[in-house]
């Protein structure tokens, strides 16, 4: 697998190898012994997600879940395209605020990897696009939380409005956002990349 660092210390874009033929091709999108040997360890996944988007346009964020529950996640397109986005919101960090975007496609099988402590959300590029990711907490409905996509400068490619949620639609700013989350330092796992 080939990974590579992002400009928010912690965020990684992890490429799985294809290996093709004329049937297609195969991938191991996550092997956890290959990772290590590359001196990347991420901590253990316990939930797999898989939603799909009809229309082109649609933005689902910006979303974390708060400590307890705290989530980081492993994203990936199954199928179609779509512009993927963590933002840094531990405080006291030296990136709090800042963001980084990744086109994710089925065609390229690049994957974003968003840490514990950093908003994530993403719109679709394309009608009918699926979005596969791996969780490292179990959802929690009361630590689930959102900030409004609109307010932190991202651009996310847009001609027109997207199609939100009412929960996103209503999302503070993060302005007026008090993070649960604090800055405790470089990720360990980067160490050796």
């Amino acid at each position: 697998m080939q990974i590579e660092k992002t400009s928010l210390p912690g965020v990684l874009i992890i490429v799985p190898r294809r290996h093709g033929d004329a049937r297609g091709f195969f991938s191991e999108s996550w092997n956890d012994k290959t990772l290590r040997d590359s001196g990347l360890e991420l901590p253990e996944f316990v939930q797999d997600n898989h939603s799909m988007s009809a229309a082109a346009g649609t933005l689902r964020g910006l979303h974390f879940q708060s400590p307890p529950h705290a989530q980081g996640k492993l994203v990936r397109c199954g199928r179609g395209r779509l512009f993927d986005v963590a933002v840094d919101i531990r405080k006291g960090s030296p990136t709090y605020g800042q963001w980084v975007g990744e086109e994710l496609s089925f065609e390229n099988g690049r994957q974003l990897w968003v840490p514990a402590g950093f908003l994530h959300g993403f719109v679709t590029r394309e009608a009918d696009t699926e979005i596969c990711y791996k969780c490292t907490d179990h959802y929690a409905p009361d630590c689930d939380g959102a900030v409004a996509w609109n307010t932190i400068g991202i651009d996310w490619g847009l001609t027109g409005e997207p199609l939100l949620s009412a929960k996103d639609a209503i999302a503070p700013a993060l302005a007026d956002f008090d993070s649960p989350f604090d800055y405790e330092g470089p990720f360990d796992y980067e160490a050796n990349i």
